[in-house]
């Protein structure tokens, strides 16, 4: 059980049993027993020194790449979407934003300054933070070829300043500090031209329209493309387009997304990513793994 927590000293928004469907992109999920969103950051640190060091503990943004199981999570949710939301200038290169900062806004606060090398984050459909934890990308490019410096903040409440070179960052991938989670980072940022940067991100939001489910739940890219392939070739070679476990399908648009056609269940799209990997693996002896971080107790 959670001990008190000082409610005066408390300004964020606490709820109990919060449905996490009603956070995440492919929209399914249980309950977290806890779901709070901090007022600022000041707020969260303030939250995390009181909170039991063994409260279990997770991070959400926009709630792509996530797939909350059926039995929900039994801890605190932290919700930093909308929260966490600071984003400003270090220098005229240097892009400072909270964790919380969606990725497109990034992309296109830098393309108003005239700066360029973050396009490809309008493609990303979450929050820094996510972008951080996996280093996500899109377009060929990949965010942590953007960063400084990083901003950490343990369950205590501590906040330390952080290299990139104290991180194991490969593709899809990062392992820093355990126990510690990211609260902010420093992009660094090339002169470019403002109308030129717009359009390109108008180009790749079009690109992603036009090739991606964008108008159905899901939850980005499924699976990590293999050395010298790509996750979606290897599916639809298969003719696994359409493939469906109860409300979970594979997109006929997009073979490495998996959509919620309204009435799917977590336990559904679970089972269908199991198939893929199973069809993909027994037909051409390669494994995918999966982008997708999985919260919650397997039912």
């Amino acid at each position: 059980m959670m001990p008190a927590i000082d409610n005066h000293s408390q300004r964020g928004e606490m709820r109990y049993d919060e449905p996490l469907s009603r956070h995440t992109t492919w929209r399914v999920g249980g309950p977290a027993s806890r779901f709070y969103r901090p007022a600022d950051r000041d707020d969260l640190l303030v939250f995390l020194s009181q909170l039991d060091p063994a409260e279990p503990l997770f991070w959400l943004g926009l709630g792509s790449n996530l797939l909350v199981r059926d039995s929900g999570f039994q801890g605190t949710v932290i919700a930093t979407q909308g929260r966490l939301n600071d984003i400003g200038w270090r220098d005229e290169k240097v892009l400072y934003a909270e964790v919380g900062v969606a990725c497109a806004k990034i992309a296109r606060t830098a393309a108003r300054a005239g700066l360029c090398g973050v396009e490809f984050l309008a493609g990303i459909p979450g929050t820094l933070g996510g972008a951080l934890a996996m280093n996500a990308g899109a377009f060929g490019g990949e965010t942590w070829r953007q960063v400084i410096r990083v901003e950490t903040v343990d369950r205590f409440g501590e906040v330390r300043q952080r290299e990139p070179k104290e991180f194991d960052i490969g593709y899809r991938h990062v392992t820093g500090q355990q126990g510690e989670w990211f609260l902010s980072a420093e992009l660094a940022m090339q002169v470019g031209d403002a109308a030129a940067a717009q359009q390109e991100i108008k180009r790749l939001l079009e690109r992603r329209a036009a090739t991606q489910p964008t108008r159905q739940p899901s939850c980005g890219s499924v699976f990590r493309n293999p050395p010298g392939d790509h996750a979606a070739r290897l599916i639809e070679s298969l003719g696994l387009k359409g493939l469906r476990i109860g409300g979970a399908e594979v997109s006929e648009k997009h073979a490495n997304f998996i959509i919620n056609r309204g009435e799917a269940t977590a336990a559904d799209i679970e089972q269908l990513i199991e198939e893929v990997q199973r069809r993909v693996e027994v037909e051409t002896g390669i494994r995918l793994i999966t982008e997708v971080h999985r919260i919650g107790e397997k039912s």
